[in-house]
């Protein structure tokens, strides 16, 4: 069969190549792809929230199935546009893709479901927000943009001005446009973050292998918020018994709240927990594959990924086989441009690459890059993945930086404690 991904980052190279393995697949295209997207696959020339010419090639080429990575044509409607023109499509609807589109809606539909999270205020003017931030007493709070921030729309706070500095940015600023018109404020949660990926395909829910990611951008968790530094998987922290409780407590009752609401999810649910002495509690939901978790989990698996992205984009995900894992760890290391998360300079030649594809049980998936000429370039913020297969974490761990140290440009840069 024929399948399109639609995206550019290291999320979609991942899919890309674990995609083209199927024995079922004769060819995977991805729109637009980056830099070497089209060495597992084919690039289109065409941009992921351009959904009607989407549309149009996938028409034109019969395209069997198509998989959305990034969240923006997710909750901009691409799943509806592409099931009415009777396109296959694997991801949530439009309607059931706001519970990442909207973070106050995702907190009021765990509130109704009795899914562990924060508690949180959501306010729509500045003033009030700060008023409130007045009345309490000192102590971390977290400031959330409504709407999509591209992962940095979220702002931990220790103190009361620094959640006011973040509300000001937020609201007054309009640092995030439209996204901050409203905004969440909850408690800060304390305990250890993992990433649960699951496939649903409207009620049966297969969890993949848990993971964990380095959101802050410098080493020690330290820094502003990225889209992601690094991840790796599997995460010790996720004992089956705890498993086993995050699909009772958080995983049902969310598909079953968004089901019972006209909302049925089909696609990747992606939980972003923290495990608190409480137990697990919801710090976000994602509609799609975790970047850069994506990497390290679909290094490790073992199963026929297009054929679990078929069954849940038909409703049959009971009638497939549970996914099987390679038992070693893998590492992911995000190699970033100068400036990140901030301004960051675009243009820079990458050398070494050829070097680190050298290197056994280890994977460079490409993000920011581009083709220019003979020469690949940066383009990006977050460049480069590096993944790499380990018989422990500290083994593969150590295998992901002997590839992050074949590649060279000038201001690369990246955390050195991925996995600590």
């Amino acid at each position: 069969m024929k399948v399109l991904v639609v995206g550019q980052g290291g999320r979609e190279h991942a899919l890309v190549w674990k995609l083209a393995q199927s024995p079922r697949v004769e060819q995977v295209f991805c729109a637009p792809g980056n830099a070497r997207t089209d060495q597992d696959g084919c690039n289109v020339d065409i941009g992921s929230n351009d959904i009607d010419r989407l549309a149009k090639f996938a028409q034109t080429e019969s395209i069997d199935l198509t998989v959305v990575g990034p969240e923006a044509p997710l909750v901009a409607g691409i799943v509806d546009a592409f099931r009415g023109a009777g396109l296959r499509i694997f991801g949530p609807s439009q309607a059931a893709a706001e519970l990442e589109g909207s973070k106050v809606f995702a907190k009021e539909l765990m509130r109704k479901a009795n899914v562990p999270t924060a508690e949180f205020c959501v306010f729509d003017e500045a003033d009030a927000a700060l008023r409130y931030i007045d009345s309490r007493e000192e102590e971390s709070l977290v400031v959330k943009a409504d709407g999509l921030a591209a992962g940095k729309g979220v702002s931990v706070c220790s103190t009361k001005e620094e959640a006011k500095d973040a509300i000001r940015a937020i609201m007054v600023e309009k640092k995030f446009g439209e996204a901050g018109s409203r905004i969440v404020i909850e408690e800060c949660l304390v305990g250890q973050e993992a990433s649960i990926l699951a496939i649903v395909d409207g009620s049966t829910i297969v969890p993949l292998a848990p993971s964990q990611d380095h959101k802050r951008a410098y080493d020690n968790d330290e820094g502003p918020n990225t889209g992601g530094m690094g991840a790796y998987s599997p995460a010790p922290l996720i004992t089956p018994k705890l498993m086993d409780e995050i699909i009772e407590k958080i995983l049902v009752p969310t598909v079953h709240a968004l089901r019972s609401r006209g909302r049925a999810y089909q696609g990747c649910l992606y939980a972003g927990l923290m495990i608190t002495n409480q137990g697990p509690k919801v710090l976000e939901f994602n509609v799609r594959f975790g970047d850069p978790e994506a990497q390290p989990v679909l290094m490790r698996l073992k199963s026929d990924l297009a054929e679990m992205l078929l069954a849940a984009a038909d409703g049959r995900l009971n009638a497939i086989q549970p996914p099987q894992w390679d038992d070693r760890a893998a590492v992911c290391v995000v190699m970033a441009a100068d400036g990140y998360p901030g301004p960051y300079r675009k243009g820079d030649v990458i050398r070494g690459l050829d070097e680190a594809a050298q290197l056994e049980d280890v994977k460079v998936f490409h993000a920011g890059t581009l083709k220019q000429g003979d020469r690949i370039v940066t383009n990006g913020g977050r460049v480069l993945g590096v993944t790499a297969l380990g018989e422990t974490i500290p083994q593969a761990k150590l295998r992901a930086y002997q590839g992050v140290k074949c590649i060279r440009w000038d201001g690369a840069w990246c955390r050195k404690d991925i996995s600590d």
